[in-house]
């Protein structure tokens, strides 16, 4: 008799979502002002949320 199944083998899929979102700083330099970014960023003064999104990528790795 034969078996018609294909061994099935297991995938680790990674997802990966990107978000973006354009803050208006005021500083007297770059340097200044991504600093403030972060500051506000880790406050969680800046929220990121689902509408936000701007890109999903799906990268496969196989496992066994």
């Amino acid at each position: 008799m034969k078996n018609d199944k294909k061994a099935e083998k297991t995938f680790q899929i990674e997802i990966v979502e990107t978000l973006s979102n354009l803050v208006e700083i005021s500083a007297e330099n770059e340097q200044e002002a991504l600093l403030k970014a972060q500051e506000l960023y880790r406050n969680e003064e800046v929220v990121l949320y689902p509408d936000n999104l701007i890109d999903t990528k799906f990268n496969i790795f196989k496992y066994g």
